[in-house]
């Protein structure tokens, strides 16, 4: 269990807002982490880390009162520490990265997944309860707008008793871009089983408990790729539900982003959660762009019901939830003023590692993996 952060001396809502240093500023960064912690009331974007001369040019554009370091290494040789540094640079550097920052005592939020492997992050985890020392996992997608509409149907009990929740992240990618998300060297933490595997594991161990037993099947279709672009998990809870869970970049014809069944009615959804294209076409939570942040138009609301497709009309519209990537970074800031808990702890990004190690044994040995 992470120790609750040490509360800080600007604990009014009057004080200083608490200074960011964010290490690394590709996808996750720019379009993702500077973005949402420059929105959050009491956060500001002090310091960005890459080496990239490109991207510093991007940063200073888009933030010209940032500071720039080429190297993680100028965060910790500076007499003013940030308040909070974010890792959102390559996966093999999140746990080195994160030890340095926890060990000098510097609260540090990483990006999904937190390490290669659960030994990893309940060792972050420990070392974060030793130092007193702050510790979250960003795992944004617990904020999805049909994310949260699911937990509300749920705590309503308007699909009865679960049995079975089919999980879809699918693109259609035929094309390789390269870089170390494609990379099939194990020290690069590659492949969609820890990418978007990271998501849809995490959204159902969140809604359904623990698991118990894990089998998968990862392949590589796309000519020239190295690690796993089409995966299939497949997780038995505790409680019995079945979670059915699919990543993909090679899907030509994508399938509902959720499909829960119950004893009493099924939710179906379509569709992606407006937040990311929103971030990546430069919009920001706040701004005045004539709709709320995360709406979605009643056309893309999910349906309830029993009997009959969706798509042939059945069923009721379900209005879907706001999406709320603000919200994590807003709990960030207030565990840091208040010494409260993180948003998302190490402990449950190492179960939900736990269980991408399972899958990726499970494909290796073609069996079923028991927790």
């Amino acid at each position: 269990m992470n120790a609750s952060p040490t509360p800080s001396p600007a604990s009014s809502p009057s004080a200083a807002p608490l200074r960011v240093a964010l290490i690394g500023y590709g996808l996750a960064g720019s379009v993702f982490h500077a973005p949402l912690v420059s929105a959050t009331e009491g956060l500001r974007l002090d310091t960005v880390v890459t080496s990239d001369p490109g991207r510093q040019a991007q940063a200073r554009e888009a933030y010209p009162d940032v500071r720039i370091a080429a190297s993680a290494d100028e965060l910790w040789e500076r007499p003013d520490a940030p308040d909070l540094v974010v890792v959102a640079s390559p996966n093999k550097t999140h746990v080195p990265l994160a030890t340095t920052a926890l060990t000098a005592g510097i609260p540090v939020v990483v990006d999904k997944p937190l390490a290669a492997t659960a030994a990893e992050a309940h060792g972050l985890a420990a070392l974060a309860e030793r130092t007193g020392t702050f510790l979250s996992v960003f795992q944004n997608r617990r904020w999805d707008n049909d994310f949260l509409t699911l937990r509300r149907l749920l705590a309503e009990g308007e699909l009865g008793e679960v049995q079975r929740f089919e999980s879809r992240f699918e693109r259609w990618r035929p094309q390789l871009k390269g870089g170390w998300r494609e990379s099939g060297a194990p020290e690069e933490i590659g492949g969609l089983l820890y990418d978007l595997g990271s998501h849809v594991v995490d959204q159902a161990l969140v809604l359904f408990g623990p698991a118990v037993r894990v089998y998968a099947e990862t392949d590589v279709r796309r000519p020239g790729a190295e690690a796993d672009d089409d995966t299939f998990i497949a997780i038995t809870h505790a409680n019995g539900v079945r979670s059915h869970l699919y990543v993909s970049a090679t899907t030509a014809q994508l399938g509902p982003r959720f499909r829960v069944l119950g004893s009493r009615a099924g939710y179906v959804k379509y569709g992606l959660d407006p937040q990311e294209a929103a971030l990546r076409e430069g919009l920001r939570p706040g701004g005045d762009e004539g709709t709320l942040w995360g709406e979605e138009p009643p056309h893309l609301w999910g349906r309830l019901g029993s009997g009959e497709s969706p798509l042939t009309g059945g069923g009721i519209p379900v209005p879907t939830a706001h999406g709320d990537y603000p919200a994590y970074y807003a709990a960030v800031a207030a565990a840091l003023r208040t010494g409260g808990p993180a948003p998302v702890t190490a402990e449950e990004a190492a179960r939900c590692l736990a269980v991408l190690e399972a899958a990726r044994n499970s494909s290796l040995h073609g069996v079923i993996v028991d927790l």
